[in-house]
């Protein structure tokens, strides 16, 4: 199992990055949270890692620490939960704000959460409760307020959007977010001089 990749950060095109390694370029995906916290282009990065092998297709998904890891793993052991809904978790909130939520059974905010109705939330809450008792509340500090990213200059065109506005709703609807949640949301939040990085992170934190 591929665990950690130490190389120099070549792309960042969120939620996917590329790493390269020794000459070999990896692709991973990861949850926002763990993008703001990487470096800028061109330089060291370490990213920790969990590889999942379909019969389709050969999976990495990385984290900034070993902390997003655990939970990341933590939640795809519960039923009806896989990568793409975990890293929805993780882009929405940050570890620890997750912990919060089901420590105090907050159905409302984990509803909020692209592709968790209800149903799912309140089986997040009964499953995790007993897998989280002994976890450590590390950081107060909200996910959405972390870091930004710099990202790759390849320009995105979605829906007559260009540049900045059209990163981050290809960011957003990659996350599970759909097409008019995500137009709606960097509109909302959208002025002149914000980078694709700010949207991004300015239009998850309106969602929450």
């Amino acid at each position: 199992m591929i665990g950690r990749l130490s190389g120099t950060l070549a792309e960042k095109f969120p939620p996917e990055i590329l790493i390269e390694c020794a000459g070999v370029g990896y692709e991973v995906t990861m949850p926002m949270t763990s993008i703001y916290a990487l470096p800028e282009l061109n330089e060291q990065a370490i990213i920790y890692t969990h590889f999942v092998v379909r019969e389709d297709a050969q999976l990495l998904y990385g984290f900034a620490n070993t902390t997003e890891r655990k939970l990341f793993r933590l939640l795809i052991k519960v039923n009806g939960v896989g990568p793409k809904l975990a890293l929805a978790v993780l882009s929405a909130m940050s570890a620890d704000q997750f912990v919060s939520c089901v420590a105090h059974d907050d159905v409302s905010g984990i509803v909020k959460i692209p592709g968790v109705g209800k149903k799912t939330a309140e089986r997040l809450l009964i499953e995790m409760r007993d897998r989280l008792k002994d976890w450590q509340i590390t950081s107060t500090t909200p996910a959405t307020d972390a870091m930004p990213v710099q990202l790759s200059t390849e320009q995105t065109f979605i829906n007559g959007f260009s540049d900045n506005k059209g990163d981050a709703i290809n960011a957003l609807i990659s996350l599970g977010y759909k097409q008019v949640q995500a137009d709606k949301a960097v509109k909302l939040v959208y002025t002149d001089g914000l980078s694709s990085e700010d949207l991004i992170r300015l239009s998850l934190k309106s969602m929450l």
